[in-house]
């Protein structure tokens, strides 16, 4: 993997931060693999078991279906250790920051990561328990000195989803852009089948996936 500047991403140990099951599918799938892919160790540290979701909920408890789905969706996607915790889905941000880089701090430590990813700024969507997620990502990488990775999209992709959809997301122009990633979405889309609860009626992702193609943006929120 490189940059638009044509630099090697250097780093070996990844740990990708999440607010909820399926967002290191749906989102970060294909970057976990390309990652993978390049040699680099992946580790997941997912806030919240998602059981606010409004979907998947005739399945029983929410919050133990989707505890199972992240863990298969993980081991589709090649990652090394997933560590999921049981903060309330929807009230991140209500949650103390400090406490929760304090939780980042703690993962990063065991998988002697030397990279954090998450979701860029504005959460993607606009969720706030996303943005409460990169804030922690954020904070404990201050904290340690470390980077920190976003996966971002082309505003070029957000428009058509605004228009089609009137979809919150928060695109990038390609000059905010650090990365620019070929990617192959086959195991990101077997993970993404791993969530049935969430992935069965859901027009805005499929569309999403399809504009995107097979290229991944990300951008530096703290470069090395």
């Amino acid at each position: 993997m490189r940059d638009v500047r044509g630099a090697v991403f250097e780093y070996r140990s990844v740990l990708a931060v999440c607010a909820h099951p399926d967002d290191e599918s749906f989102g970060l799938g294909a970057v976990l693999t390309a990652l993978a892919a390049d040699g680099v160790e992946t580790r997941l540290l997912c806030f919240t078991h998602g059981e606010a979701s409004t979907l998947g909920v005739a399945g029983g408890d929410l919050a133990a279906v989707r505890a199972a789905e992240l863990a298969a969706a993980g081991a589709v996607l090649g990652v090394r250790s997933v560590r999921l915790l049981s903060h309330s889905d929807g009230q991140l941000a209500q949650a103390q920051l400090d406490d929760l880089s304090h939780e980042v701090d703690e993962s990063i430590v065991a998988g002697a990561v030397d990279c954090l990813l998450v979701f860029d700024e504005g959460g993607i969507t606009g969720h706030a328990d996303h943005e409460q997620a990169t804030a922690a990502a954020l904070a404990s990488a201050r904290r340690r000195d470390l980077p920190v990775l976003a996966w971002a999209l082309a505003d070029s992709v957000t428009s058509v989803l605004h228009d089609e959809f009137d979809a919150p997301f928060v695109g990038r122009p390609t000059s905010a852009i650090d990365f620019v990633v070929d990617v192959d979405r086959e195991r990101q889309h077997r993970a993404i089948a791993c969530h049935a609860s969430q992935s069965s009626d859901n027009p805005v992702l499929r569309r999403r996936l399809a504009l995107q193609g097979d290229v991944e943006t990300l951008r530096w929120l703290r470069a090395g």
